[in-house]
């Protein structure tokens, strides 16, 4: 068994040939504004340059981006670790799922995969997921996997014309223990 394989997922390190499924997201402005933010358009070259980038950087600290492919290798999108401060024992995490992939569960599998790891290899006791207050799946997402709403950052991000607020979901180790012994 490999920590990094989930059940419908396996989480890698980000190859410079992922670049043609990366472009082609980029191209998804919805997907990119639930996520991220809508940037200025990127050349294929930008992006094999970017990927390749990304590739060959790795974890800094345990800051990390990774891959997110099916069971059958397939790039589904990618999750990140960030904000790590292994001294407070707190992380931020994010995760992107290309469109065609939404709603079958990837998302979940790979949350729960990146979890496992920082709790229980890292030694870290807190996960902190940043969301859009207008982004309602990812709201439902933090919920089903146990995520506490601890605040709301109001007006934060301006897109689509309109100003949105920014929420702050917090995961416990002890809650992450918690809820996999109950759900088993």
């Amino acid at each position: 068994m490999n920590c990094w394989t989930g059940t419908s997922v396996r989480l890698r390190a980000i190859v410079a040939e992922d670049w043609h499924q990366f472009h082609k997201n980029d191209q998804d402005t919805d997907s990119a504004r639930t996520s991220d933010a809508i940037y200025f358009p990127r050349s294929e070259a930008g992006t094999r340059q970017w990927t390749e980038e990304t590739a060959a950087k790795g974890a800094t600290g345990d800051s990390m981006m990774l891959a997110i492919e099916k069971l059958d290798g397939e790039l589904v999108g990618c999750i990140n670790a960030h904000s790590c401060d292994s001294r407070n024992g707190i992380f931020k995490y994010g995760v992107a799922i290309f469109r065609d992939h939404w709603r079958m569960g990837y998302a979940s599998d790979a949350i729960n995969l990146l979890l496992r790891y920082f709790f229980k290899e890292l030694r870290y006791e807190k996960a902190v997921a940043i969301v859009y207050g207008f982004n309602e799946s990812s709201i439902r997402l933090q919920e089903r996997l146990g995520f506490t709403l601890e605040g709301r950052l109001r007006s934060m991000i301006f897109t689509l014309g309109k100003r949105h607020d920014e929420l702050v979901f917090g995961l416990l180790k002890s809650e992450f223990e918690a809820e996999r012994m109950s759900t088993s």
